[in-house]
């Protein structure tokens, strides 16, 4: 992990289209902004793993379920 430190105002580049700006600090919050282009999906980790944690989810359909659903489509 690298890790860095920034003041206010002050930014990190990653690659040539993503900026990540220090835009206010306030006691124990700092307020970030970020710069990406549209085609790139930004979350919040939690967020990003609860996504994921979903994704599984629905990927996963028990057998008896898709049995059933067999059942009905046949009748």
């Amino acid at each position: 992990m690298l890790v860095l430190t920034r003041k206010l105002n002050q930014a990190l580049q990653i690659g040539d289209n993503i900026e990540i700006k220090i835009l206010a600090i306030e006691g124990e919050q700092i307020k970030i902004g970020i710069e990406a282009p549209k085609n790139i999906d930004i979350y919040r980790k939690e967020i990003y793993l609860a996504i994921q944690e979903e994704n599984t989810k629905a990927t996963t359909v028990s057998l008896d379920l898709l049995t059933k659903f067999n059942t009905q489509i046949k009748k």
